[in-house]
């Protein structure tokens, strides 16, 4: 059983999350250099975000559980 999960880890392929060849050991996991800049410039410009609901529908402050007054 061990021997079939190391099987068929083996034979999975990854692919570039941007160009969907085969991944680079180096710049893994994306094919080259190009393509790890193309993703991070996705992050930098605000491509990929996390979705964020405000409760209370003010500005979060940092100490907002009142830890920081000390």
């Amino acid at each position: 059983m061990q021997i079939e999960k190391m099987i068929a880890k083996k034979d999975r392929t990854i692919s570039c999350p941007i160009c969907q060849k085969s991944v680079a050991k180096t710049f893994r996991p994306f094919c080259s250099k190009r393509c790890a800049d193309v993703d991070l410039s996705r992050w930098l410009n605000g491509h990929y975000a996390i979705p964020v609901t405000e409760e209370d529908g003010g500005i979060p402050t940092p100490f907002a559980d009142g830890e920081g007054d000390k």
